[in-house]
C-alpha cells in the first residue's frame, strides 16, 4: 500500500515541473471525475470500440474502465481514443488459463457495486428508472453476441435503450457512449455526492502527472533519495 504522507509530497514536488496553467487544467479535471459510474468491457475485440469507449468515458468524467480478457485482447486504436487512455484508470483482467469473467464480477461486488447487465429486452430499465443511489458498474459485452449468460445472470438490472426504429442495436461504442452521458446528466442534476473525494483526486493527479512527464521515473527516483 502506497504511503499516503509519501504520495501527497511527491505529487507538490512532481507539480513544479509542469507549467501553472497546465496544473490548473488537471486540477480542474480531476474535480470532476466520478467512481460513482464504472463501465465493464467482456471480451471487446474491435479496436475501433474499445477506443470509442475509452474517448467517452474520458469525456464524460468517468475515471474507471474495466477490462476483461478471455478470448480476445484488448488493443487500441490511437487514431480513435486520442491518448484518452492515459487519463483513465484501466483495471484490466486476462489471467492466462482463467475464466477472467467472475473476477471481474467478484471484485467490483467485493468494492460494493450494483452490477448493471446492458440488454435490448422490453423487461429492461431504461436509462431514467435505473437506480443511481448507490455506485453502478455497466456490462457491455462483445459486438455480435453481448454479456455471457453467466455473467449477465449475476447482475443486478438489466439496462436498455429505446428504440423507434427497425435496427434492433445500436453500434457498441455508441451504446456506451449514450449511457455514460445519460447517467452522468442524471448525477449533474441530483444532489447525490458523486465526484471523488479528495485523498482519490490527489492519487488520480499523481498518476496523470507520472504520465505526463517524461523523465518521471527519473524524478521520482530523485525524490525518494531525498524523502528516505
Amino acid at each position: 500500500m502506497t504511503n499516503p504522507t509519501y504520495s501527497a509530497s511527491l505529487l507538490e514536488y512532481l507539480k513544479e515541473f509542469i507549467l501553472p496553467e497546465r496544473w490548473e487544467l488537471l486540477q480542474s479535471r480531476v474535480s470532476e471525475r466520478t467512481r460513482h459510474i464504472t463501465v465493464a468491457l467482456e471480451d471487446i475485440y474491435q479496436p475501433q470500440n474499445a477506443s470509442a469507449i475509452l474517448r467517452s468515458a474520458d469525456c464524460f468524467g468517468i475515471q474507471d474502465v474495466h477490462i476483461i480478457e478471455n478470448r480476445n485482447k484488448y488493443e487500441i486504436n490511437p487514431k480513435v481514443e486520442k491518448g484518452s487512455h492515459k487519463w483513465l484508470t484501466l483495471h484490466r483482467y486476462r489471467e492466462k488459463e482463467q475464466d477472467n469473467s467472475p473476477l471481474c464480477v467478484d471484485s467490483l461486488l467485493k468494492s460494493g457495486y450494483s452490477l448493471i447487465a446492458t440488454s435490448p429486452h422490453i423487461e429492461s430499465m431504461d436509462l431514467d428508472s435505473l437506480p443511481l443511489d448507490k455506485p453502478i458498474v455497466i456490462f457491455l459485452g462483445t459486438e455480435m453476441k453481448g454479456l455471457r449468460e453467466d455473467t449477465m445472470s449475476r447482475c443486478h438490472h438489466t439496462l436498455r435503450i429505446p428504440m423507434y426504429g427497425f435496427t434492433e442495436s445500436l453500434n457498441l461504442s455508441v451504446s456506451a457512449g449514450i449511457i455514460m452521458n445519460r447517467l452522468r446528466s442524471r448525477l449533474e442534476a441530483s444532489d447525490m455526492k458523486f465526484k471523488l473525494p479528495m485523498d482519490q483526486q490527489e492519487e488520480v493527479l499523481l498518476d496523470w502527472l507520472r504520465k505526463s512527464l517524461k523523465k518521471a521515473p527519473l524524478l521520482e527516483a530523485r525524490f525518494k533519495e531525498m524523502y528516505c
